[in-house]
């Protein structure tokens, strides 16, 4: 019995030798395989991803782009009880060891013993960094061996300050936060330099569990977890017991969490941003080589601009793609450098850019550019007009254009016939500077969607009335209306000022960019037009109360709404729409109308110049005069002219003859109901010949010809047709 019983247990010591002989062989064969492997000093480098930052022109934060949300920032950026915090609790012996702690491997291996699974990991705070920056988080002894590998020769090449900042940097603190100050600004809305102790101890307790101890997920688990760091800080003398129980007793305080939606500042500006990113630069760059992207946008100007819109669009349907109509865009720009200060594209629920993608018919907001060609054609404000009935014949069929209330007013002057927005008027207007004239001049000032050859084109006379082949953006029309705020010169728009790479290097570096494309005279002429299109024509919905000029626009089937407005240091457009084209903005019973867009205008232009002192509009006194005249008859006023206006002209352009309209001879004496002799009448208005006339229904080829207009029809105009001025006589100044 006894010798068997010394079989048996030789055959047990046997057995266990054996065993032991595989797990050391195994060990060693995995020392060695891990030895062999081991990384040399120079490949023992860190280059986490690092989150693309976007700022706007006051250097805040509009959005950042990242697989990883990480800032990287210096030790000396990381308040001292950070430091203190996270050495505590995660590896307190980390300025004494070289790396790997062997005291604390013994603890865990018999802890993992005990429960026959890898549960503890005693890893230091340099073994941390080697998993997170060069290993996997699988749980194996192979793993556990090569990360203490890597982990010596980090503390060979790096300080233990050093080591802590990476370390800091790199690990995982929850809710797509890495790094330290992704994580103070995710948690507390500050920065890591910022931090106080309880805020300290929360983050130093995240690393081991990040979601569990979550104050988002859990918290009761992370105030446990951060009284545990409390405590154990004040164990190893960095914090009183004072100081402890007095943050103990503190509750957790976290900004709540941003969705996606609603983290995201200026949607629809940042995919601009990041489109041209992704066009200019690697993708891995973009999104994990820690880019500062410098831009135009002004986010209080943003704020308002998107508080202006989105509140006051109608609620209308939902149409088929899920999305609330109408739609509608806000753009703003400063005239004087082209940089865009504010950019809404929509509702928010959507990728399509509306201020920048979207063209769409301007309808009358395109008239200012139709004007501005013929004041550098010779016209001035008091030039006198008819407005009527007018038809137009092409092979395709008829043309009649009509005002928008259906009436017509007989003699009228230019500056009146913009501020009513007249449709007859301006189709003259354009009839006589000439179609091709007025497209190079629109073409000069930033319109960019004109079409000139093929057919459709844009080479007719619905061109007065925004009836264009494709339409403009908002932006293209903004930039438009610069050129006017801006002395004639045209400024290119620009988002971008500065790209750096992560380490401060410039890659990219834009500045204005600008030309005279028409003279400071003509935009000072026109900016006495547009306000007067503001303060007694139809863009009285948007008076600020200081400076401003614009002009409304409205397509004939009521698709669209416009308002363009502009002061010396702001212009910006808005736009309404439903995004189906041939839907009209009625809703309600109501139709939308241009005082709309006109009103969100003047809200936004409110708040974004608040603050700002009113300044008025130049005026290049050399080259211009100005004279009184009678607003019926655009002549010099009489005392007898009833309603007079002092109006600006080119140098040696002012009426020199007096109003004969209201004069004490223009009437016989026995009464003022006589008609005047037929021989003193004024001559017909002159109209030019052989220009080329087009509809918007049926676009012909250049050269087809005009009907005989419909008789003149005047509405509470019993005057007799006021002279033309003869062509020749029309001053042409240099645009």
């Amino acid at each position: 019995m006894t010798g068997r019983t010394q079989s048996s247990s030789g055959s047990i010591q046997l057995i266990v030798f054996l065993a032991i002989c595989i797990v050391v062989g195994s060990a060693f064969g995995l020392l060695m395989a891990s030895i062999k492997n081991a990384p040399a000093l120079d490949d023992i480098t860190f280059d986490p991803k690092m989150a693309t930052v976007v700022y706007d022109a006051n250097e805040k934060v509009i959005t950042r782009f990242y697989v990883e949300n990480r800032t990287p920032v210096p030790l000396s950026k990381v308040a001292p009880i950070m430091h203190q915090a996270i050495v505590a609790i995660e590896d307190n012996r980390f300025y004494d060891h070289r790396g790997v702690d062997a005291k604390a491997i013994l603890r865990a291996i018999v802890e993992d013993l005990r429960q026959m699974d890898l549960a503890q990991g005693g890893s230091t705070i340099t073994q941390q960094l080697a998993r997170n920056a060069f290993l996997s988080h699988e749980k194996t002894f192979a793993r556990k061996l090569s990360e203490a590998i890597y982990a010596v020769q980090i503390e060979r090449k790096y300080t233990k300050d050093e080591i802590l900042e990476k370390y800091l940097n790199q690990i995982y603190f929850g809710h797509g936060a890495y790094g330290i100050e992704a994580a103070s600004q995710l948690y507390f809305n500050k920065s890591a330099s910022d931090l106080n102790l309880t805020e300290a101890a929360m983050l130093a307790g995240l690393p081991r569990s990040p979601y569990y101890y979550s104050p988002h997920v859990d918290k009761e688990a992370a105030l446990r977890r951060r009284n545990t760091v409390l405590a154990r800080m004040a164990e190893l003398g960095y914090i009183t017991q004072e100081e402890k129980e007095k943050a103990q007793k503190e509750p957790i305080e976290v900004v709540p969490l941003k969705g996606e939606s609603k983290a995201a500042k200026a949607p629809y500006f940042s995919d601009h941003v990041l489109k041209y990113l992704l066009e200019h630069y690697d993708q891995s760059l973009v999104f994990g080589g820690g880019l500062k992207v410098y831009t135009t946008l002004d986010l209080s100007w943003q704020e308002a601009a998107e508080k202006a819109l989105l509140k006051n669009l109608p609620n209308g349907p939902v149409d088929g793609n899920g999305l609330q109509q109408p739609q509608g865009a806000l753009i703003a720009l400063d005239p004087r450098t082209g940089a865009i200060r504010a950019m809404v594209g929509g509702r928010g629920t959507d990728k399509f850019n509306r201020a920048t993608q979207a063209k769409r018919q301007p309808g009358s907001a395109f008239k200012p550019i139709i004007y501005a060609a013929a004041i550098a054609d010779g016209y001035t404000p008091s030039s006198m007009f008819e407005d009527k009935p007018l038809t137009y014949t092409t092979a395709e069929g008829t043309w009649k254009p009509s005002n928008y209330d259906g009436r017509y007013r007989g003699p009228i002057t230019l500056r009146e016939a913009l501020e009513q927005s007249v449709n007859t008027v301006a189709v003259q207007v354009l009839e006589q500077v000439g179609v091709d004239k007025t497209i190079d001049f629109a073409k000069r000032m930033g319109i960019t969607s004109l079409v000139e050859k093929g057919w459709p084109s844009d080479r007719n006379l619905s061109l007065a009335l925004g009836g264009l082949t494709r339409g403009v953006t908002p932006l293209e029309l903004a930039s438009a209306f610069a050129v006017f705020a801006n002395g004639g010169i045209r400024t290119w728009p620009m988002f971008i000022t500065r790209i750096e790479d992560r380490h401060g290097n410039v890659l990219e570096s834009n500045t204005p960019r600008e030309q005279q494309v028409i003279s400071k005279e003509v935009s000072a002429i026109m900016n006495s037009l547009l306000t007067g299109v503001v303060t007694r024509g139809t863009g009285r919905s948007a008076d600020i109360g200081r400076p401003s000029a614009g002009k409304t626009g409205t397509t004939n089937d009521h698709t669209n709404v416009w308002y363009v407005g502009y002061t010396p240091e702001l212009v910006a457009a808005v736009w309404i729409g439903n995004d189906s084209q041939s839907k009209p903005l009625i809703f309600r019973g109501s139709v939308v109308r241009s005082s709309l867009p006109a009103r969100i205008w003047a809200q936004f232009a409110k708040a974004a110049l608040a603050g700002t002192a009113p300044t008025k509009f130049a005026q290049p006194a050399s080259l211009l005069e100005k004279a009184t005249i009678c607003v019926e008859s655009g002549k010099l006023a009489t005392a007898n002219c009833p309603q007079t206006r002092e109006e600006t002209f080119f140098q040696g352009q002012a009426p020199t003859e007096p109003c004969w309209l209201h004069s004490s001879d223009f009437f016989h004496q026995e009464g003022l109901g006589e008609e005047f002799p037929e021989e003193q009448l004024p001559q017909e208005e002159h109209r030019s010949e052989g220009r080329p006339i087009f509809t918007d229904q049926f676009p012909p080829q250049v050269g087809e010809e005009k009907k005989e207009s419909h008789p003149e029809q005047r509405q509470d105009k019993t005057v007799p047709k006021p002279e033309a001025i003869p062509k020749d006589s029309r001053t042409k100044p240099s645009i």
